[in-house]
């Protein structure tokens, strides 16, 4: 019995020694080998984990382009218990089956989150150019009613990734990000460049990349959309603040063709009293498609870029200037680059050397995108921006093409050798490594002026360089707008917060048959006053496109619906800029969006889904109207036979007809768990209900949440023209409420070192009072006495009181 006894202790011992040896623990985590896999389990942070992956005997060793943070010594218990691994840090708790390979994440208290499936990682042989390397596959499985969003822009309409099959390879109008966030409050970062397959299917949801030496993914626990949006940040980087001018209202089209045409758009905005912060100069600046992208003014029509920018200046305005990521073969950096092996010789845009449409192959432009992994590659680039643009006083870069554009696409191409490899193992980061380049270079070149970037493509933690995507060059029809509700909001839950897009859509030509002005065609003044009225609660309000200018005189003039509507949400944009500042510094200080989706911020199952209504910053719902209520959406074709089709005179007599003046319908929905204000006209409506609105052409519905406490800035013909000294600071009561009121200089990085102030308004709903706190900080040129005109709304009007504030914490009673 005794040696029973004896032998079954040893077998115990020997079973705990050989679980002992199934892992090795590390200063992150553990390692372990699981069947014919290495696995490691790395620990950032309590809440953040990497998993890496990658065949036995085959080590690996990456440094992500994405992930900036170093990890940090996490406190971890770890323990196994059969088969199953353990490691718990205070927020999260990591379960890997040696076994099976499967891991798992769950909460403390043991709610799932998040599995693999079992025996899900694969890795197939590939030949990447001459590189043995993997196509390497990773699928999990999610709970039949999680909503996941993100993976960037898409063109879908679509809200949720849910039961999708998503190919990403950036393109002109689908930016891809390979990062999703879950309603479950966890998100997961897939760090891969190459091209990539996302699919969810009932039994499983996979990422498949053609290229890898190892699978490589992030594993976030936020809490919530907004936390693991925060933790996504941490690893790739904070979003920096942008000048205040950034969110004012920004005129283009393609293309402005001499500096007295720019100029005198300036102009003729500053003399009819409208509003007006950037003007944008689009392509061919620069001359011919030979001297592509030159970064100089070579063409006749700009003979004093200097002179130019001055006077755009002396009208309060800023200038911005269309560069791309490719070079023509005449240029000084086609002539450097070359010879050093900096370029990329793929089919990209311009197709002909001459600008007559449809472009001439007879004479190929010869233009190529340069190699932007390569860091000496960068510092040209930069050396002629500088030189040629930045020393002449441009406020920013409209970087093009910075997916690049790719056309007469052959599978060779991938082939094709970078700084960092293949092609095709970088593919998807190529704008990152682009528009980094240019911000790192003008950091270091110059902190008196914050970096802007307008880009047409996006990758994981773009957000740190001080840039703003936008979903490129859409078509301008009612079902694009209504795709941009969805891709704008999916791109903001991608962890990337700055957006917009071509106000009134950028191909426009089938507008103007029939017309001497496609401004002038009812159609398409319809759309474009309510696109305008969508972009005047996004990011960036940005008007551009080709075929019909888009300069508000072009639609009519003072005292005309049209005219008055587009005013009326430049004026209302304008209004609120004290609080889309103030969401820029939530987004830098406290990770947040601006752009939200509304299951960001209400339980409730109605908004799953949710593709055409959202929150602009915490306060405001926004239901852009995205169908056409005055005019048919039905935009004629071209028929290759007869032409135009013969109903084109027709429909044209009827849209003249058309009167703008009779008021209109639509349904919203509000979120329940709160009570609602209509921003118009102060009704108060209780949430979880879905209800008709009454519209009208210079209105959309705006519904104010209960507890909000939203500032009002004077009007102005430019974002700094006055001071905001006397604010106006509306109470929407209903439940307590919170709001902080940033300010700065406006432009330089002088707030990194803590030259900025904040007001803090708190609303007690129960004592009906307003407390406007101590003011936090200071900075050079800062209001010390100012006056501010609370406003409470009650019963559909406002009760106000006029507070004169000097720093020092006010208790206002109404």
């Amino acid at each position: 019995m005794k040696r029973v006894k004896l032998l079954v202790s040893l077998l115990l011992v020997l079973a705990v020694s050989i679980q002992a040896q199934s892992y090795q623990k590390t200063d992150l985590g553990i390692k372990t080998k699981i069947n014919s896999t290495d696995v490691e389990i790395q620990f950032f942070s309590p809440t953040t984990v990497r998993i890496l992956k990658s065949p036995v005997g085959k080590p690996f060793k990456k440094e992500s382009l994405t992930v900036i943070k170093k990890p940090q010594a996490t406190k971890l218990a770890i323990s196994q218990q059969g088969d199953i691994v353990s490691l718990k840090s205070n927020k999260l708790k990591v379960d890997v089956d040696v076994k099976s390979g499967k891991v798992s994440y769950s909460t403390l208290v043991g709610a799932k989150l998040l599995s693999e499936k079992e025996a899900s990682a694969t890795f197939t042989d590939f030949d990447d150019a001459g590189s043995k390397t993997y196509t390497v596959n990773q699928s999990f499985t999610l709970d039949k009613d999680e909503a996941v969003y993100g993976l960037g822009q898409q063109q879908r309409g679509k809200l949720s990734l849910r039961n999708e099959k998503i190919n990403m390879v950036q393109g002109n109008t689908d930016d891809y990000v390979p990062f999703l966030v879950s309603t479950k409050g966890y998100g997961l970062f897939w760090d891969n460049y190459s091209p990539t397959t996302f699919e969810d299917k009932p039994e499983s949801t996979s990422f498949r990349s053609d290229v890898g030496d190892c699978i490589d993914y992030y594993f976030m626990l936020g809490g919530s959309i907004d936390g693991s949006i925060a933790c996504m940040r941490d690893l790739s980087g904070q979003a920096p603040m942008f000048p205040l001018w950034t969110f004012g209202y920004w005129q283009s089209k393609e293309r402005y063709k001499s500096q007295n045409e720019l100029v005198g758009v300036v102009n003729k905005y500053r003399e009819l009293g409208v509003p007006l912060d950037g003007i944008i100069q689009d392509w061919q600046y620069w001359g011919n498609n030979y001297l592509w992208n030159a970064m100089d003014f070579l063409n006749t029509e700009f003979p004093a870029p200097k002179k130019m920018v001055e006077d755009i200046h002396k009208q309060n305005a800023h200038v911005i200037i269309s560069i791309w990521n490719s070079f023509g073969p005449q240029t000084k950096q086609y002539r450097e680059m070359k010879p050093k092996g900096m370029l990329l010789n793929f089919g990209t845009w311009p197709q002909s050397g001459l600008e007559a449409w449809p472009p001439n192959r007879e004479y190929p432009s010869g233009v190529e995108p340069y190699d932007v992994y390569n860091p000496e590659a960068r510092d040209i680039y930069w050396k002629y921006l500088n030189k040629g643009l930045f020393s002449v006083g441009i406020d920013g870069w409209w970087m093009d093409s910075s997916e690049p554009d790719h056309l007469d696409f052959k599978p060779s191409d991938f082939d094709l050798k970078t700084y960092l490899g293949s092609f095709r193992k970088v593919r998807n980061a190529f704008p990152l490594m682009t528009v980094g380049g240019v911000s790192e270079h003008q950091r270091a070149t110059s902190s008196d002026k914050r970096v802007f970037i307008l880009t047409r493509s996006a990758f994981a933690g773009q957000q740190r360089y001080g840039a703003n995507t936008w979903s490129g060059d859409v078509n301008s029809s009612w079902q694009s707008l209504r795709n941009q509700i969805p891709a704008g909001l999916n791109f903001s839950m991608s962890a990337i917060p700055y957006w917009n897009t071509d106000i009134g859509g950028f191909f426009a030509s089938a507008y103007n048959r029939g017309w001497n002005e496609g401004a002038k065609n009812p159609a398409f003044q319809e759309l474009y006053v309510r696109w305008l009225q969508f972009g005047a609660f996004t990011p960036m309000m940005r008007s551009h496109g080709t075929d019909i200018p888009r300069e508000i005189y072009n639609f009519g003039k003072k005292g005309e619906p049209i005219y008055d509507a587009i005013a009326k949400s430049i004026d209302l944009r304008y209004s609120l800029l004290p609080y889309i500042y103030s969401a820029a510094w939530d987004i830098t200080n406290s990770q947040s969006t601006m752009m939200r989706a509304l299951v960001m911020d209400f339980s409730d199952k109605n908004v799953v889904n949710t593709n055409n209504e959202y929150m602009f910053g915490k306060s405001i719902l926004v239901a852009p109207i995205v169908n056409a209520q005055y005019t048919p959406e039905t935009i004629l074709r071209a028929n290759a036979e007869t032409g135009w089709d013969k109903k084109e005179a027709t429909d044209n007599a009827k849209n003249q007809a058309v009167s703008f003046a009779q008021p209109k319908s639509t349904k919203v929905y509000l979120p329940e768990g709160t009570s609602w204000y209509d921003f118009w006209t102060n009704e108060k409506v209780k949430g979880g209900q879905e209800i008709t609105k009454s519209t009208t052409i210079d209105e959309i519905p705006l519904f104010i949440k209960a507890g909000s406490i939203i500032p009002f800035g004077p009007q102005v013909q430019y974002a700094t023209e006055k001071k905001w000294d006397n604010l106006e600071i509306r109470v929407y009561p209903g439940a307590n409420g919170e709001f902080s009121l940033y300010e700065d200089e406006n432009d330089n990085y002088n707030y990194e070192k803590g030259a900025y102030s904040t007001i803090t308004f708190t609303w007690n709903d129960a004592s009906k009072s307003l407390i406007i706190n101590n003011r936090k900080g200071s900075f050079p040129g800062m209001i010390t006495s100012r006056k501010f005109n609370v406003a409470v709304i009650a019963a559909g009007k406002k009760i106000e009181k006029a507070v004169t504030y000097t720093g020092k914490k006010v208790v206002v009673k109404l």
